[in-house]
């Protein structure tokens, strides 16, 4: 285990090198942030005076190695455009955004097993069809058009839901109910296949033959099985959905991570860029390296790997 702990480590640092690098070339490639923090009228003299006093005119090795070194220390700098730690900006939205992201993992997860489960326990054809076709609707419509119909619907025709914000609880279900209907799908189809898959091997016939009831069956023996696959893609899964509520927070105007590096992206505001995308990345990576390590300790076949 302690080999497998060190190669992610490894890996770990080895992505973070990369996402940073990644960031600092394509964001010096996009131009210098000064003729967007100062006003229309401003002369190139004072562009360019911002330019330097921001650090722009060193060359870009030293600027790289500049971003190394904040990255080691934490220090990411100040945010060109709000003058605040671009590091705690990027703390302050995170709670917001693990709340979403956090929620809507949970409820796609659960609607897909409930799903799942009783397609299994049915065995209805027509049920997984539906439910099959429902889910490739789903799937077929971007996030961003999915949550303007939502907001359509609850919040102008019906007025049920707010639209926009984080200020109470209902603000919660349209922003979590778009994420988590597009979670849903992936999570049925790599249960279902895998819970049909266990249904043919001989564990499972001996134990019917034995007069086991199959729901009993399911419960203990085949959906434990069934779940290990679905561990790995879950860790993926919500690793990539804290970096990716981005589409969503913006149309909703939750007041998360992705909202926050968008306006930073839109006016050069490398600080914060960069201090996001290093904690995107370090998220990404615990979380798979966490889950990674508890399906070893599960499924005693990769053990020894």
């Amino acid at each position: 285990m302690l080999p497998f702990i060190a190669r992610r480590l490894a890996l770990a640092v080895a992505t973070v090198l990369a996402v940073v690098t990644i960031a600092f070339a394509l964001g010096r490639a996009t131009g210098e942030p000064g003729a967007l923090l100062l006003p229309d009228n401003a002369t190139q003299a004072e562009v360019d005076a911002l330019n330097t006093a921001l650090g722009f005119d060193r060359p870009l090795i030293v600027q790289y190695l500049d971003t190394l070194a904040g990255l080691v220390t934490g220090d990411f700098g100040s945010s060109y455009r709000l003058h605040e730690s671009a590091l705690g900006l990027v703390l302050e939205r995170v709670p917001a955004t693990l709340e979403l992201a956090f929620w809507a993992f949970v409820i796609g997860l659960v609607l897909a097993l409930a799903a799942a489960l009783a397609i299994q326990l049915t065995g209805s054809r027509t049920l997984r069809a539906v439910v099959g076709w429902a889910g490739a609707v789903r799937q077929s419509v971007p996030d961003f058009f999915f949550a303007l119909l939502l907001v359509l619907v609850f919040s102008v025709l019906l007025g049920a839901l707010p639209s926009l914000g984080r200020n109470s609880y209902a603000s919660l279900v349209l922003p979590v109910l778009t994420l988590a209907t597009g979670q849903f799908v992936m999570y049925l189809r790599l249960l279902d296949s895998s819970l049909s898959e266990q249904a043919g091997q001989d564990y499972v016939r001996t134990a019917i033959a034995q007069g086991q009831r199959r729901s009993t069956v399911l419960f203990t023996r085949m959906l434990p099985n069934a779940a290990l696959p679905v561990l790995g893609m879950a860790g993926l899964n919500l690793g990539g959905l804290l970096g990716g509520t981005v589409v969503v927070e913006v149309v909703f105007a939750w007041p998360g991570l992705g909202q926050l590096l968008t306006t930073a992206v839109s006016h050069r505001d490398f600080p914060i860029v960069q201090a996001g995308l290093v904690f995107v990345a370090l998220a990404f990576v615990i979380v798979n390296t966490a889950v990674d390590v508890l399906v070893r300790r599960i499924d005693t076949r990769t053990a020894a790997a």
